[in-house]
């Protein structure tokens, strides 16, 4: 089963990451732009694996660039707290 395959799990994933990050010194305009561009990745590399998915990948697709940075930005902020360390 893939990370992609559950919601939650995914969540928990890019929290894990983005920890890990963090923990490094990682600045937070690196990080989101890195999370703009692994969005727009998965946009067009990786097809929806779940609702949230298809929702995100149907707004990203009617964004704008600055709205696409926004997103990302979004989910940065949505999953600063999850993760599993």
């Amino acid at each position: 089963m893939s990370v992609l395959d559950n919601w939650e799990d995914w969540k928990n994933f890019l929290g894990d990451r983005l920890n890990h990050a963090s923990q490094e010194g990682m600045d937070n305009n690196v990080v989101s732009d890195l999370a703009y561009q692994i969005g727009g990745y998965l946009s067009e590399q990786v097809e929806p694996k779940n609702e949230q998915e298809r929702v995100l990948a149907d707004l990203w697709s009617v964004a704008s660039p600055e709205e696409q940075h926004s997103i990302a930005n979004m989910m940065v902020k949505l999953v600063k707290n999850n993760g599993t360390k």
